[in-house]
């Protein structure tokens, strides 16, 4: 999250390795150590290949951002004359850079280890703090603002208005800029088709509605609670295919032990591979088990498209308790692009593949999405829903 105080310890960051050195000003003529600060695009780069790396690795970096956007045409001058302090403050393996050209200077910390009680973002933030006003005066040190941001991030599961901290992230938002227009297609084909499929549909799921009223009682519409884009929540619809009041326990459990990759799971007829959902669940009503194996329980999803808190095509959107075991690159399924109704792992092997397996698909589709494997995904979802198994 933004300004994250989490509980870390590096061996590498004590107190002697954090000291400030006198700045060295005749070792540059221009303000400004060129050889060791990055450019935007570089420092982006680098800062990917950190969260790359973190994620194999478990060990935490800290992103330290030096802002004096708020100078108003002075915000280069007064980071340039910074720039010397920060190179003093930092190891080696650290990586200094524009995070903002002109504006925003960032520092990553690389390798940072979880023992221990100290706080480590505010160790930093401290001694930059009183670097800046021995050097530069404290009047102009408190014209630059310094945030610090943890990866892998803290997730609160019990808190609703969580998000993935956007600032890690500054390669998904330079790669939607390059994408607008497509996006903008995307957009309007979601609009589009969800509302025509809304309104032609509307006799069936009239029919749908009548249905599940005549043979159990409850809601016809279940909310469940989902995680969209960077993790932010919403309401996923879809029609009632258990009876009311049942324990969610029992499902997510088993959501639980197969994103863990346990044997011993349900097996889907005619395939050795456990499947996604529990296969004989005997909370679902009778109507329930004909709907969910055609996928029909998922058509007011096309509700939530025209919200804008889905697409029609994207990764499915993890229930809270299915992203709280989630492997740090799990988490990436859910970052890069908004949740889709169907996916590219629904049409390759729907429930028959290993969470494992799920993720890739999910990130290939992320990585390499366009509006023409969209429609490929779409054309290709009937034959996998008359396929059976159903989605999530």
């Amino acid at each position: 999250m933004g300004n994250s105080y989490s509980r870390i310890s590096p061996p590498e960051l004590q107190e002697s390795q954090l000291k400030v050195s006198e700045p060295n000003y005749s070792r540059r003529s221009d303000g400004l150590e060129v050889d060791e600060i990055l450019a935007e695009n570089v420092f982006h780069s680098m800062l990917t290949l950190e969260r790359r790396r973190a994620e194999r690795s478990s060990k935490p970096f800290v992103l330290m951002l030096l802002d004096a956007n708020l100078e108003n045409g002075t915000a280069e001058e007064i980071l340039r004359q910074a720039v010397d302090i920060v190179l003093a403050s930092k190891r080696e393996t650290d990586l200094v850079g524009w995070y903002k050209k002109g504006a925003i200077l960032g520092v990553i910390f690389t390798e940072v280890n979880q023992d221990g009680e100290t706080l480590i973002t505010e160790t930093l933030r401290i001694k930059i703090e009183s670097a800046f006003i021995k050097h530069l005066g404290r009047e102009r040190a408190s014209r630059i603002a310094i945030s610090l941001h943890v990866f892998p991030e803290t997730w609160d599961k019990d808190s609703s208005g969580w998000v993935a901290d956007s600032k890690l992230y500054p390669d998904l938002k330079r790669k939607g800029s390059r994408k607008r227009l497509p996006l903008v297609i995307k957009r309007a084909i979601d609009v589009v088709g969800s509302g025509a499929l809304l309104l032609m549909l509307s006799p069936f799921l009239a029919a749908i509605v009548a249905l599940i009223k005549l043979t159990s009682k409850g809601p016809v519409i279940y909310k469940q609670e989902r995680l969209g884009q960077f993790g932010a929540r919403f309401k996923c619809l879809k029609f009632r295919t258990m009876y009311a009041n049942n324990d969610p326990k029992i499902h997510q459990d088993y959501v639980q032990q197969f994103i863990a990759g346990k044997d011993g799971l349900n097996k889907s007829e005619g395939s050795d591979q456990p499947v996604y959902k529990l296969v004989k669940d005997p909370r679902v009503t009778f109507i329930g088990g004909f709907l969910r194996k055609t996928s029909l329980d998922e058509l007011p999803q096309f509700w939530n498209v025209l919200r804008g808190e889905m697409s029609l095509v994207g990764p499915r959107p993890p229930v809270p308790y299915e992203f709280e075991v989630y492997d740090i690159w799990h988490r990436r399924r859910v970052l890069e692009v908004r949740p889709g109704v169907t996916g590219l792992w629904q049409v390759s092997g729907r429930n028959r593949t290993r969470f494992d397996e799920m993720v890739r698909l999910d990130l290939r589709y992320c990585q390499t999405w366009s509006i023409w494997l969209d429609l490929k995904i779409l054309l290709a979802t009937p034959r996998a829903v008359f396929n059976g198994g159903g989605a999530c």
